[in-house]
Parts: structure tokens; C-alpha cells; sequence
């Protein structure tokens, strides 16, 4: 059964890698929902954000795959219960919907979006939140004659204790000779 996997990868900061990523995807016919690219906490480390909706047994195989890319250091797999996540939407409504009364108002705060920029033409209304709340903002500002809309993909960091650095250190640690594999030459 296909369900909604966000996939996250820890890659050395090199040109290239989001194509042989998606090259992986591609074979598979496995579509990308959302991607995100940004930097990690660890010095030289890039972490992509990838929304996929698959099987368990595919994503599994096509996590093996990126694992084994030269440029990438550690592959995590997720279900949406396991992360916490957010997106971010910017909407462009016209100003005049500021003049009907408190209209503008009172969705921006139930829908707990905020005013970024008001101009004489435009307003920018800024909602961060899952997917379905940014939708349901949107349609809700439709009326009022929505002139621009963008959202990012998610963005998410995981449950879990064990954090990269302590897999980084694992990886350096069962890479580095034990000291019987050390030969000195005179």
C-alpha cells in the first residue's frame, strides 16, 4: 500500500548530487511531492528533504540506492508520525479586501497566518503549517481574489535521540584501522 515517506539525506557539499537522486526516483517512477535542500548542523554537510509517496518495500530499496551515492553520508527514512514538520506558504491578495470590513482579519487570525507587507495594490499573508492547513487558507482567500501563491516544501526534523553527529562518529570510528591493522615500515 502506497503511503506519504519523507526521506532525509546528509550529503557532502557537492554539485551534482540532487541529479543522481532524482535519476534513482525517476527509474523507479516514483514522484517527488517536495524537496527542500539546506544545511545541517554538522560543518560541510547538506541535508535534501524528500516527500515521496511509495510503498515501504520501495522506499527501502530506492534508500539503499542513494545510500550507496559516493556523496552521501547517512539516509533516513520516515513516516509522518516519526517527524515533526512544517511548511511555509506566502499568499498575494489585493488590498481592497482589507477595506470589506474585518474580513482579512479574522481569516489571517483563525487561519493563526500573519500580515508580512500591506501595500496600496497588495498584502503579503505569511502561514507556516502542514499542507492541508496552507490549502484550506488558500481556499479560503480565493474569494477575495488570491493574485499570487507559493509554498515551500517540508521542512522536518525527526523524533528520534540519535542525532547525525553520532552517526557520523559511528561511520568515522568503523572506518578508521583498529591498531593490529597498523603496519609501521622502517
Amino acid at each position: 500500500m502506497k503511503q506519504e515517506y519523507t526521506i532525509s539525506l546528509f550529503t557532502e557539499d557537492h554539485i551534482g548530487i540532487l541529479s543522481q537522486i532524482t535519476i534513482i526516483l525517476t527509474r523507479r517512477q516514483i514522484n517527488i511531492e517536495s524537496i527542500t535542500a539546506s544545511e545541517s548542523a554538522v560543518k560541510g554537510v547538506q541535508m535534501l528533504t524528500l516527500v515521496v509517496r511509495t510503498t515501504a518495500e520501495m522506499v527501502q530499496k530506492v534508500a539503499r540506492q542513494m545510500q550507496k551515492l559516493v556523496d552521501v553520508l547517512k539516509v533516513f527514512v520516515h513516516t509522518t508520525d516519526e517527524i515533526i514538520y512544517q511548511e511555509i506558504a506566502l499568499y498575494k491578495v489585493p488590498t481592497k479586501g482589507l477595506m470589506s470590513g474585518n474580513t482579512i482579519d479574522h481569516i489571517v487570525r483563525n487561519h493563526h497566518a500573519r500580515i508580512l507587507t500591506v501595500t496600496p495594490e497588495y498584502m503579503i499573508i505569511e502561514k507556516t503549517g502542514h499542507k492541508g492547513d496552507i490549502t484550506d487558507l488558500l481556499e479560503e482567500l480565493q474569494p477575495l481574489g488570491v493574485l499570487q501563491f507559493v509554498r515551500s516544501g517540508r521542512v522536518a526534523i525527526t523524533r528520534q535521540v540519535k542525532e547525525l553527529n553520532a552517526y557520523l562518529q559511528e561511520m568515522d570510528e568503523a572506518n578508521r584501522p583498529k591498531p593490529e591493522e597498523i603496519r609501521v615500515f622502517n
